[in-house]
């Protein structure tokens, strides 16, 4: 699998880094959820899907088609207001940037793990279905760029 991958994760990762000054903004008429939700939202979505992906057993994938994955993986997009994200990956009602850098942290661990799995490994998502490590790193591309446009929109 090309570095390319992992440059790209690396690189929103540092986008998200960059926006932890601006975590009380907020602009309801683009999310009720001000900068810092996105960003603690966002680590945790990033940290727990690595998390799932280290621990699958590759073995215990199975390739299935899925009309969602084909057709917004190829687009690259997660439209706006239409999934509610799972409790487990919601913010805490103080966010501070310490708990930002902890999560940071952990998610730069990951891109370092995720990078030695067999390809085979697998995240098992709610809407998408099983997605290999390849589809793991499309799916944590997209879901972070998803969030970092909404903080772009947010601060115009």
């Amino acid at each position: 699998m090309a570095n390319n991958k992992f440059e790209i994760l690396e690189q929103l990762l540092k986008n998200i880094e960059a926006n932890f000054p601006n975590k009380n903004i907020e602009n309801p008429s683009i999310s009720k959820a001000n900068i810092g939700w996105q960003l603690d939202h966002t680590l945790k979505v990033f940290n727990a899907v690595s998390e799932w992906t280290e621990k699958s057993n590759p073995d215990d994938y199975k390739k299935n088609f899925n009309i969602w994955r084909s057709l917004l993986f190829r687009l690259k997009y997660i439209p706006r207001g239409k999934a509610k994200a799972p409790k487990k990956v919601l913010p805490l009602e103080t966010i501070t940037i310490e708990n930002l850098n902890t999560q940071l942290q952990i998610a730069k661990t990951h891109v370092t793990n995720l990078k030695s799995l067999p390809k085979n490994s697998y995240f098992k998502h709610h809407v998408f279905g099983m997605l290999t490590k390849k589809q793991t790193l499309l799916f944590l591309e997209m879901h972070t760029n998803h969030h970092l446009k909404i903080i772009k929109d947010i601060l115009k």
